[in-house]
């Protein structure tokens, strides 16, 4: 295992993002009364940061809401088999500007869900600050890079 250095954080978090763009889902992990809720979400990184976007009265803006703490983590199958967690503290952002902010970063279509557009009433991005990031391969024994804030 490597740890990734502060001269190497820009590079480090651009390989991330290509390797999560290669996975298309991602497993989050939210807390509910003790216990972990898993789902999937499509997430995009913008540098250090991760966002995903989600409905302010889904389980998981409410279990967010309740207890930030978030784990994500990416699997790119065979032949590259890599892996990526994120471990951070999530928040759920509604002003204007972070929303239309948003709407252009993610890489996939929003209007899928939220016709609307950005100003539509239950569309919430979640901004997730990572304190640790890994990318290794073979579920993190070969390869693994490790940033932690």
């Amino acid at each position: 295992m490597s740890n990734v250095s502060e001269s190497d954080r820009e590079t480090f978090f651009a390989d991330v993002a290509a390797a999560s763009a290669k996975a298309v889902w991602s497993a989050v992990a939210t807390v509910h009364k003790g216990e972990a809720r898993v789902r999937l979400v499509h997430p995009t990184w913008e540098g250090d940061v991760l966002w995903f976007c989600t409905s302010k009265s889904s389980p998981k803006a409410k279990q967010l809401a309740a207890n930030p703490a978030i784990d994500v983590q990416w699997q790119v199958a065979p032949p590259e088999f890599i892996h990526i967690m994120a471990r951070g503290t999530a928040e759920l952002l509604d002003d204007p500007a972070t929303l239309e902010h948003v709407w252009e970063v993610m890489d996939y279509d929003l209007a899928d869900f939220w016709p609307e557009g950005p100003t539509a009433e239950d569309f919430v991005a979640v901004r997730i600050t990572p304190q640790r990031v890994e990318l290794s391969e073979m579920f993190g024994s070969t390869n693994k890079r490790v940033w932690r804030a």
